[in-house]
């Protein structure tokens, strides 16, 4: 999919663009992230989620869940930095949909984690309240898929409550891969 992806120019984020960032971590995963778009240092680096959010990403994978980054896959519905890390438009998450998918196929994850509404929204195909989704079990194209917050709203409204949230729809997640 890489390969496919190019220097691509499909839709206008292209023109801000330092690199494209396509995806990182373990191409076999049994857990998949799937997040909205690259932030700054994400572009910068070329690798998803290396920033603020990221590192907080990392630690709940690593501490939380006890098992190293490297051994899932994590990507973002984009692969070009949307200006001032604005949600993706649809036609820009519809230039790279294809891309995602072929990612999905690639991996075939047991499982797969949306990180906020944008992520867990396209891949239902309808807009949804990622507030009152998260925590339960949705599926695309035959794969479980747990919706939970996204660690840069974590970032913003750290609390207790939502980072029990949080921590429960990972273990969810990550207890579900076993089982599947």
């Amino acid at each position: 999919m890489r390969e496919v992806l190019g220097d691509c120019t499909r839709c206008p984020l292209h023109e801000g663009r330092t690199q494209i960032v396509f995806g990182d971590g373990d191409p076999a995963a049994d857990l998949m992230f799937v997040g909205e778009g690259p932030g700054e240092q994400e572009d910068l680096r070329g690798i998803p989620f290396c920033g603020r959010a990221g590192e907080l990403l990392t630690s709940m994978i690593e501490k939380g869940l006890e098992i190293p980054r490297s051994s899932v896959y994590i990507c973002n519905l984009v692969k070009c930095r949307p200006p001032g890390n604005r949600t993706p438009l649809p036609a820009e998450v519809g230039a790279c949909r294809g891309f995602l998918d072929g990612q999905i196929e690639a991996v075939r994850p047991k499982v797969i984690v949306t990180l906020g509404k944008p992520a867990i929204s396209t891949l239902l195909g309808r807009d949804v309240a990622i507030t009152r989704l998260r925590g339960t079990w949705q599926e695309y194209r035959g794969i479980p898929v747990m919706p939970t917050l996204h660690p840069a709203y974590l970032l913003r409204q750290y609390t207790p409550e939502n980072r029990r949230k949080v921590w429960e729809d990972l273990k969810a997640a990550h207890t579900r891969t076993r089982s599947v």
